[in-house]
């Protein structure tokens, strides 16, 4: 499939996806959210992925939704809502229960559901002049993106409620000190350190990393003694697999492990 939205590409195991609506602020319309899921389930699902990364082109990460088209719809806005986020949510599913890890790099605002989906993010990259802001309240309306599940497990109830109540706007060192980015580099490096992680990643124990992802997740909502059985359980579907296996040999070999995501 090719795409009119954003940008995807594939090198060496990396899978690079940028919002490409550059003169929109790479705002978020139902075209490019068709896209991005149908982006979404091939990272999933194509083992030539090992990682992925999220950006956008030009200066800015997402401004969210796409308010003056949003506006031209009339009566038909709550309609075309639904089908939107339905392309949105199932994509954030995806990558949310996706064996390869991924990564944020986030350039500039990151607002609006384009703020929601940065935050997903496995691993969120920032530059030092970006900034983020929930945004939804000033246009009267309650979130979508995620961001109501995600923004409370990361920085607890009484944050989550300011940032969207006040639309309160964080620099990208406020983002990481509140726990909603993971790094803060040089505006002009946020790319070139995403890539860099990705790679890592990308020659990494893929299975293994999609049950360290699994397992963070589900402990939110498990007892202790069901989540050491989920750990018990992952373990030692990981010593089955092939790159748990390398992994044994080559500590015992005192050599680097090659692991092939299988």
């Amino acid at each position: 499939m090719s795409y009119e939205n954003l940008i995807y590409e594939v090198t060496d195991g990396v899978a690079l996806c940028t919002f490409n609506r550059v003169d929109a602020a790479n705002a978020m319309n139902k075209p490019l959210m068709e896209e991005l899921y149908d982006v979404a389930v091939r990272i999933d699902t194509d083992p030539a992925v090992r990682a992925a990364v999220f950006t956008g082109q030009g200066k800015i990460f997402s401004a969210g939704g796409d308010i003056r088209f949003f506006k031209s719809l009339g009566d038909k806005l709550p309609e075309f809502v639904k089908r939107m986020t339905l392309n949105l949510h199932g994509a954030i599913s995806r990558l949310h229960r996706s064996d390869v890890p991924v990564i944020c790099a986030v350039n500039g605002a990151a607002g609006g559901a384009g703020f929601s989906f940065a935050i997903q993010g496995d691993i969120v990259i920032a530059g030092e002049g970006s900034k983020f802001v929930s945004a939804y309240s000033r246009l009267g309306v309650s979130p979508d993106g995620s961001s109501t599940y995600f923004l409370p497990r990361l920085v607890g109830t009484k944050r989550a409620l300011d940032l969207m109540l006040t639309n309160r706007t964080l620099t990208a060192a406020e983002a990481m000190d509140w726990g909603l980015v993971d790094r803060v580099v040089a505006d002009d490096k946020v790319l070139d350190e995403a890539l860099k992680l990705a790679r890592e990643f990308a020659g990494g124990p893929t299975l293994a990393y999609g049950r360290i992802k699994r397992l963070i997740h589900q402990s939110l909502n498990e007892s202790l003694e069901t989540q050491m059985e989920n750990e018990t359980v992952g373990i030692a579907e990981s010593m089955r697999s092939a790159d748990g296996r390398e992994g044994v040999a080559a500590f015992l070999e005192k050599r680097k492990p090659v692991f092939r995501g299988a």
